[in-house]
């Protein structure tokens, strides 16, 4: 089972997801815009991930700033009850997979949590290159 906390609107996200169907899965698709954040939820999430509220936080195209949540003084727990109130705040997506739970931005970094990778050669979305013709990852 795979579940991606997923964002539409996201390129990233987009491309993430659809990395994650050309390898043959069909994900849980959670849209954390309306579905939100329980603080527990975060809190497990960020911890699979080895994550800071901070690492996690979206700092462009967000809230963040007219909040105040750029300040080093923001502390976690400031910083969580924004995301719990603005969900847009939490950096996205979120792949959960039976070998662990991953920020994956850039969107190949997906590729750590699952056991099949698409068919090679494999673009992005973009046209960038990210897996070779013999399916080795090119970074």
């Amino acid at each position: 089972m795979i579940v991606i906390y997923h964002n539409e609107a996201c390129g990233t996200s987009r491309n993430v997801l659809s990395i994650i169907r050309d390898a043959g899965y069909e994900p849980i698709v959670i849209d954390y815009q309306k579905e939100g954040w329980t603080k527990p939820q975060l809190l497990g999430l960020f911890a699979a991930a080895n994550l800071t509220p901070r690492k996690a936080l979206r700092t462009s195209k967000s809230p963040a700033e007219a909040l105040g949540l750029l300040s080093e003084h923001a502390s976690d727990e400031a910083l969580i009850d924004a995301m719990l109130e603005y969900p847009i705040l939490v950096n996205r997506p979120i792949v959960c997979t039976a070998k662990g739970v991953k920020l994956c931005r850039p969107s190949e970094q997906v590729l750590d949590v699952l056991e099949n990778w698409p068919q090679g050669p494999y673009h992005k979305e973009d046209g960038q290159l990210i897996l070779d013709e013999l399916g080795n990852l090119v970074r």
